[in-house]
């Protein structure tokens, strides 16, 4: 068996300004040396009579920071932050999808299989120092998921 690299697993956010007909694909990961979606379990533990633990997982609140994340000119998802921003932009506004694709899974030349998830974006701040204009950003995910496959050539999902 071979480790996977941490490459191959991709994360595209929809960028696509609010009340665009279409998604619009951005990969996360310039400029970025890690990003790791924390699940933060809700986990109850309960200790009986003889002395046993036993577990109970009931869900997960799902978050992704993406810190940092340099503005770039041109950028459909610079331009959905700076908007958020400008805007001060709250509740549905702040609504999108991230697509989680499985690169090391060749279905078919571009496509891979993948998991759609709806998110909540949350800009932490912006500004930054002298290396450049920064918006760092946490994912808040729903869970609501959906399976399907990811054209990476279109940056294209399709529900299976």
């Amino acid at each position: 068996m071979a480790k996977i690299e941490r490459k191959y697993l991709a994360h595209y956010i929809n960028a696509a300004q609010i009340g665009a007909d279409a998604a619009t694909y951005e990969r996360l990961g310039k400029d970025l040396e890690e990003f790791s979606p924390e699940l933060a379990a809700q986990v109850d533990t309960k200790k009986n009579i003889l002395g046993e633990t036993s577990v109970l997982i009931s869900s997960y609140e799902k978050t992704g920071s993406v810190e940092p994340y340099y503005a770039e000119q041109g950028s459909a998802l610079f331009e959905r932050l700076q908007d958020i921003i400008d805007n001060s932009r709250v509740l549905d506004e702040l609504k999108t999808d991230v697509v989680e694709v499985k690169l090391w899974e060749s279905a078919d030349g571009n496509v891979y299989p993948a998991i759609r998830e709806e998110a909540y974006i949350e800009v932490t701040s912006y500004g930054g120092d002298t290396t450049g204009y920064q918006i760092p950003f946490t994912l808040h995910f729903t869970g609501n998921k959906v399976k399907g496959s990811f054209d990476v050539s279109t940056k294209s999902f399709t529900q299976i």
